[in-house]
Order: structure tokens, then C-alpha cells, then sequence
């Protein structure tokens, strides 16, 4: 086991250690903040770390653009990932976009955007309405 976990197989394996710890300390953020702001930059760290560990697997070292030669012996990189993470990009900036946009109506509605204070409000809504149904019978 130690001789497996020497210098060189940490230094070559670089780009997943930092993907792991990114992924880590984003998780840790959604799970352990109540505002929901920080919520979303902790969904925002865990998504970068999923681009980097994708993007990072498709680099091939010595490897080129995918350009038909005509070089029997040339070596490729695999453009598959970069396209699919492009693609994700796009799709992370909209749903950020609308995570916002939803933080912004709960803001307007509740006037906060922590947890437990939105929880709290909609609990005693609750019984209030409670109070309000029993009353009428």
C-alpha cells in the first residue's frame, strides 16, 4: 500500500485530487449553509469540479486536435468530453440564472433568504391557518 501511494502517484494524479477536493468543499457548503445564496455558489464549486475532472480525462498527453492527417502514427485527444462539458456549462448558467431568480421571489415574498427563518415563517402560516379552519367550524 505505501508503495502505491508515493509522491508520484500523487503529483500524476493532480487534476483528480483538486476535482476531489473542490467537489468536497462545494458539497460541504450546500449542506452546511442556510442561505440559500451560498447554496447556490456551493452547487456552482461542486459543478466546476465536475468540468475539471471531465475535461481533464479527455486530454491526452502528446495528444492533438482531432485533424484527419493522414498520419497513421499521430495521436488524438478525445474532443467528446470538452463538447459535453460545453454543453453542461450552458445548462449550469441557467439554472444558476434561475436559482437566482427564485431567491429573488422568496426574498420578495418572505424578506430573508435563510432557511430556518423561512421555515419558521411558513410554520406559523401554517398555524394560523390551522387556527383559522378550526375557528370557522
Amino acid at each position: 500500500m505505501a508503495a502505491v501511494l508515493n509522491w508520484e502517484f500523487i503529483v500524476g494524479h493532480a487534476n483528480y485530487w483538486l476535482g476531489i477536493i473542490l467537489m468536497m468543499t462545494g458539497l460541504y457548503v450546500v449542506v452546511s449553509r442556510g442561505n440559500l445564496v451560498k447554496k447556490i455558489v456551493g452547487l456552482n464549486m461542486f459543478q466546476t469540479s465536475v468540468f475539471m475532472l471531465y475535461i481533464s480525462m479527455g486530454k491526452i498527453s502528446g495528444g492533438t486536435a482531432p485533424i484527419a492527417t493522414g498520419n497513421p502514427e499521430e495521436v488524438y485527444s478525445n474532443p467528446l468530453p470538452h463538447v459535453l462539458i460545453l454543453t453542461a456549462i450552458v445548462v449550469g448558467v441557467a439554472t444558476t440564472a434561475l436559482g437566482l431568480a427564485l431567491i429573488v421571489r422568496i426574498r420578495e415574498e418572505y424578506e430573508t433568504i435563510e432557511e430556518d427563518n423561512i421555515l419558521d415563517i411558513e410554520n406559523a402560516m401554517q398555524r394560523d391557518e390551522d387556527r383559522e379552519a378550526g375557528s370557522m367550524i
